[in-house]
């Protein structure tokens, strides 16, 4: 591969020790790395001392309860019957609805567990089980799964991304690494959500995550293999399922023998599937059942309150009251397809590793804001590439983080961590604009352009106190939720339009400095 020339400029060259990229051993970033590290995991650690989903809220409690109950199951119950209602498996009560990789690591959990505090995991007499040392345990299991899945994959993404140079300079492969790190390690939402409401997204992002530095470092098959086991843990993962088979699919036709690539990618996918759901393929009936889990139709086409279409616009138009279930599936299948078919067809298209990283955003986001029952907590799957990107789009990351925030603080006020939410944010921020940070790359905007974003933020930050300190009227109880959800709504419908159109406008500048395709 020929080295890129240097830029004439009337700075000098830097030194040749300075070019090294971080991960080479003879230059320092190695424990510059496990510093940030280090940081990241006392964070989680910080926030994990605060409550849980559903503490003390009987009798359904919250998530924390739903995923000490399928530890529970998957520990005394045989495979067969975790997806299936029986005398000892009520699936009114957190039935299990996650596909069998999330099963088996609540096995896994469920067995650690069990080992120290048999009680918390005791079949049937568990229900609502809390004390301070299953509390204590409950939250090992999810900061060991962060280390073992997410930090590995976040400091393979950013050695490839940086090898690769993905529209960035030479000074922010230097210098830029350190940041890029911690704004993908110290995410304030994936911490809360999973430190503090309690999850466990830390290991289905981790493997999708693993999967994006797969496909940067042409390592297409053990990506493949990785994105399918992150489908197989949280079936929410099949957001980012449209970037990767354009991506992946636009690459194989432009091989010397496009049918065998696609072939053998196909054949690693449907092995890592078969592998996954092998106890589940003795029967249709049984593969059935578990499939109709993962599809919960019957709640609506949202829950709670979601800053996405549905929910943004069901204050004018009824959704739930004009239509049946089954038109609604088809219209938010069509608005979904509709939406991420542009950066699909550039992919297709044009494959490159930046047109990826968008194309990631574009799709996941397209699946928040159309898709048929989406959470609130949805919104980490867009927030992982928009990550990805924030060191060529700083400004663009930081907004959308404090708007994906936001769109969570009534969950956030539920579960009493708004001492965490103030910390969290505050720390991204502090770390955010910390000198030599990407986010002085200033973009050019008119004032009344600036005028008109600032609204939204002043907004948001007089509903931060209004939803704590007045009662909303007693006719609309979740006015301010509304308020919030909208406000946000009409900000990711910003950000999906513009990162559309900074994927699209890849093939145009491509063409005008005559890029080589990295395929």
């Amino acid at each position: 591969m020929a080295k890129p020339k240097k830029h004439r400029t009337s700075a000098p060259d830097p030194p040749a020790a300075a070019a090294r990229l971080p991960w080479q051993p003879q230059a320092p970033p190695v424990p510059t790395a496990l510093l940030i590290s280090l940081a990241a995991l006392l964070v989680r650690v910080l926030v994990s001392v605060g409550p849980y989903s559903g503490q003390g809220a009987a009798p359904k409690f919250g998530d924390y309860e739903a995923q000490r109950h399928w530890m529970e199951l998957t520990l005394h119950l045989p495979p067969t019957d975790w997806y299936r209602n029986t005398s000892d498996n009520d699936l009114a009560y957190w039935g299990l609805d996650y596909p069998p990789l999330s099963a088996y690591q609540s096995l896994l959990h469920g067995r650690i567990i069990n080992a120290s505090l048999p009680d918390a995991v005791a079949l049937r007499s568990s229900r609502g089980y809390e004390s301070t040392e299953s509390k204590l345990l409950m939250r090992w299991t999810v900061l060991s799964s962060d280390l073992l899945v997410f930090f590995p994959a976040a400091l393979w993404f950013v050695w490839a991304y940086l090898k690769g140079g993905i529209g960035i300079t030479g000074e922010e492969r230097r210098e830029g690494w350190m940041w890029l790190l911690a704004m993908v390690l110290i995410s304030p939402c994936l911490v809360l959500i999973d430190h503090g409401h309690f999850q466990y997204n830390c290991i289905s992002l981790g493997l999708t995550l693993g999967a994006i530095a797969g496909v940067l470092s042409r390592n297409e098959l053990i990506a493949a293999a990785l994105f399918t086991l992150a489908i197989n843990h949280k079936q929410m993962s099949l957001y980012f399922a449209p970037a990767f088979f354009s991506h992946l699919f636009g690459k194989c036709l432009k091989r010397k023998y496009p049918i065998v690539e696609v072939m053998k990618l196909a054949f690693m996918v449907l092995g890592t599937f078969a592998l996954v759901w092998w106890p589940f393929l003795h029967s249709y009936e049984a593969a059935l059942q578990v499939i109709s889990r993962l599809a919960p139709f019957e709640r609506g086409i949202y829950e709670d309150y979601v800053a996405n279409f549905w929910c943004s616009t069901s204050v004018i138009i009824k959704w739930k009251r004009l239509f049946a279930i089954k038109p609604l599936k088809l219209m938010s299948l069509s608005a979904t397809i509709l939406a991420f078919l542009p950066s699909f067809v550039q992919q297709v298209k044009s494959p490159s590793n930046l047109g990826f990283l968008y194309s990631l955003m574009n799709s996941s986001f397209s699946f928040y804001l159309f898709s048929y029952q989406v959470h609130e907590k949805s919104i980490l799957l867009p927030l992982l590439p928009a990550s990805l990107l924030a060191l060529k789009e700083p400004q663009m990351y930081g907004w959308f983080v404090y708007f994906a925030l936001f769109s969570m603080y009534p969950l956030i006020c539920r579960d009493q961590l708004l001492l965490q939410y103030i910390a969290a944010l505050g720390l991204f921020f502090l770390i955010y604009y910390t000198p030599g940070g990407s986010h002085g790359k200033r973009l050019s905007i008119s004032c009344g352009a600036k005028t008109v974003l600032s609204l939204p933020f002043l907004c948001s930050l007089l509903l931060h106190i209004t939803y704590l300190q007045i009662e909303p009227p007693k006719r609309y109880p979740f006015l301010f939720d509304a308020l919030i959800m909208f406000i946000c709504f009409s900000q990711f419908v910003i950000l999906t339009m513009y990162t559309n159109y900074k994927q699209w406008m890849l093939d145009t500048h491509s063409r005008s400095i005559g890029v080589k395709k990295d395929l």
